[in-house]
């Protein structure tokens, strides 16, 4: 069985529906045009039905009682003078057969152009016809008989219609335009509506992505052609993504077991060596590298699961649920080490985020600046009503202009403050930066006021 396609393939894309839309706009317009003209008074046209009986009606009652009369000229001045005084908007012209105009009265000099012209339009009393002159509607011709002769009987009346609307319209470019924009609109905006619902629906899934949550839509496979096979691109994008975090997962896992099994054999061994032989500074060297590797090891999984993973578990939390304790255990542990931490007051400013990574991020710039610092340290978070700006201090020695921007790549350390002797990894500040990033967020290191060095962390607030 062959599969019938019951959509319309040239409206199925976007190029289609914008080049249908225009030209349906110009066909719309083109049907006014030659439609138009059709209502309008000012052609030639068949009388309506019902005007052409009444004025049948008054031509056979002409005929019926002036066929007997002797005195052609003035018995048409007496018709004309009737039917003027019974109707004052009324006028009736007679002509021969041939055309000549028998009665010239009075309200023919203002007339006169629209009669003649008339007369070469219309003369067949088979098919009267009417054309609008002005504000004169002329009429005819109706074949009657006036004393023992055939004339022919023409219908002036004063027209009280204001012109139709669509002829009011084409009279007008101006009018004409804003008619074709109006009706234009409509389509216009289901274009708009067409084009924008996809680009929108694409526009949130890339942010979803952005923010770390790989998940296929497949809504974003509706809408034009050009946009279904860009969602179709999208959600390929999004599964090629998943599975090499899957495959990255997996040879986490896989390093995480094969570098701990050596390292847990080698410090085995260590303690072996240590019970046989005795301290000694050698064996006391290879066990310290060895807790410094397995530290290592340990923040460079972390590193990667945070780069991986992030997005797994977000959920709304507040800046007060997220750091007060933290802050208090700061504080509680400057004051052990003869140092002094002070903090601005915590709000319950709405985050959205892994609330685990974003106390880690925090918590490690503060006791950086415990640790750094000589006895000062300052946190102060400004809540800007779009962002969340956490600012920590210290007066340590802080890290030079130039090394700067170098302090958030893994494994450097600066050399001043930190070497190896600090016990440090170099994987502390690269592992926040991460963290930072998977929120939207921001972390700069510039120089602090007190001398050493200032963090600044900023925070998207949903």
């Amino acid at each position: 069985m062959f599969k019938v396609n019951t959509r319309f393939p040239l409206l199925s894309s976007l190029y289609g529906r914008i080049f249908a839309i225009f030209w349906l706009t110009l066909l719309l317009v083109l049907i006014g045009v030659v439609i138009g003209p059709n209502f309008d008074p000012r052609s030639r046209h068949n009388i309506a039905a019902e005007h052409l009986t009444k004025m049948t009606q008054i031509a056979a009652y002409i005929t019926g009682k002036y066929s007997e009369r002797d005195n052609l000229k003035k018995t048409l001045k007496e018709i004309s003078h009737r039917a003027h005084r019974h109707d004052e908007n009324l006028d009736l012209f007679f002509t021969t057969p041939t055309g000549e105009i028998l009665d010239k009265p009075r309200e023919l000099r203002g007339r006169k152009k629209a009669l003649l012209n008339f007369l070469t339009l219309s003369d067949n009393p088979e098919l009267p016809q009417q054309k609008l002159y002005g504000r004169t509607m002329m009429a005819g011709p109706f074949d009657i008989v006036i004393a023992h002769e055939t004339v022919y009987m023409y219908v002036g009346r004063y027209w009280k219609k204001p012109p139709p609307f669509i002829l009011r319209i084409l009279d007008k470019p101006g009018q004409l335009l804003l008619v074709t924009m109006l009706v234009s609109t409509p389509f216009l905006l289901w274009l708009a509506w067409a084009l924008s619902q996809p680009a929108r629906r694409l526009q949130k899934a890339a942010e979803r992505v952005a923010k770390g949550q790989f998940e296929k839509d497949k809504d974003l496979e509706k809408g034009p052609r050009e946009f279904r096979k860009t969602g179709q691109s999208f959600n390929q994008m999004v599964g090629s993504l998943n599975t090499m975090i899957s495959g990255q997962q997996r040879l986490l896992s896989d390093i995480s077991h094969e570098l701990r099994s050596p390292l847990t054999r080698l410090r085995m061994a260590t303690a072996l060596a240590t019970r046989k032989q005795g301290e000694s500074a050698e064996l006391s060297r290879i066990d310290m590298e060895a807790d410094r590797l397995e530290q290592m090891i340990s923040e460079l999984l972390e590193l990667s699961r945070i780069q991986v993973n992030s997005h797994q578990e977000r959920e709304k939390t507040d800046a007060y649920s997220l750091w007060f304790d933290i802050l208090e255990d700061a504080k509680f542990e400057a004051e052990h080490l003869n140092k002094v931490l002070t903090y601005s007051d915590l709000k319950e400013t709405p985050i959205f985020g892994n609330p685990n990574l974003l106390m880690s991020a925090v918590e490690n710039v503060i006791r950086n600046a415990i640790k750094y610092g000589n006895d000062v340290v300052t946190v102060n978070i400004n809540d800007t009503g779009k962002t969340l700006t956490i600012i920590v201090d210290d007066n340590g020695e802080g890290v030079p202009e130039d090394e700067l921007q170098d302090i958030f790549k893994p494994f450097y350390r600066v050399s001043t403050a930190r070497d190896r002797s600090s016990g440090g990894t170099g994987l502390g500040l690269a592992i926040t930066e991460s963290a930072i990033y998977q929120h939207n967020g921001t972390i700069i290191a510039s120089r602090s006021p007190l001398g050493g060095l200032r963090m600044t962390i900023t925070l998207p607030i949903e």
